[in-house]
């Protein structure tokens, strides 16, 4: 986290006023959290995040200017240590929502999700994590995989551990119960999730699985 302190410093992004307001209250609540700033276009909250550089963003999909993902795009292509975005959205199924993760997001928050979810997003992600839904992805990646492409290189340079943690992360399971699943130790499957990220490319381990159903690795349904 930014300067080595335990408090994870956030932005909320969000045109609604309201919805900004309600984020804050949560999250300032909450021990070890600081919302650092706002932001109620996807310009402006690129622009708060270059001054601000937080740990996490929460960014709406649907914003003026710039949407959220242009918004995160920018954030990620620009900041040489970027902060951890999570998407919020109201539809788990919006095409925003995969273009989203598939530009970086860390993943993605329902606006219905009750406040302690937002808070363990919040310490989730910020701990490196990623936030993933399975069965929601695993639909998002089933609309956009293309079947006739041909798959990656890297599918072929995967070991076969490597593959059942690429298959184990993309089923929605953190490092702690991949290693349990396995019977490994945590530094283990965390070598292998390392390991993974190297060979696909993969910012994180959400663009890992989004790799994993577009190369057709893996199989939506």
């Amino acid at each position: 986290m930014s300067g080595g302190t335990a408090v994870v410093r956030v932005v909320v992004a969000d045109d609604e006023e309201m919805v900004r307001t309600a984020l804050r209250a949560i999250l300032d609540a909450e021990e070890g959290i600081e919302v650092v700033g706002e932001a109620a276009t996807g310009a402006e909250a690129v622009s708060v995040v270059r001054a601000l550089r937080p740990d996490v963003v929460l960014m709406d999909v649907r914003m003026p200017e710039i949407d959220g993902i242009r918004a995160t795009e920018q954030i990620l292509a620009t900041l040489e240590d970027p902060p951890r975005i999570v998407v919020v959205t109201t539809f788990e199924n919006d095409a925003y929502v995969y273009d989203a993760l598939h530009a970086g997001a860390a993943g993605f928050l329902l606006k219905r999700s009750a406040a302690e979810e937002l808070v363990q997003a919040v310490r989730l992600v910020a701990c490196g994590d990623s936030l993933l839904y399975p069965a929601a992805v695993r639909t998002l990646a089933g609309r956009h995989t293309r079947q006739e492409t041909p798959a990656p290189a890297w599918v072929s340079r995967l070991t076969g551990r490597e593959a059942d943690v690429l298959r184990l992360m993309a089923a929605g399971l953190t490092n702690a119960e991949i290693a349990g699943r396995l019977a490994v130790g945590p530094a283990t499957a965390k070598t292998h999730v390392a390991a993974i990220l190297a060979k696909t490319g993969a910012r994180d381990r959400t663009q890992a699985v989004i790799a994993a159903y577009e190369s057709g690795f893996i199989t939506p349904g």
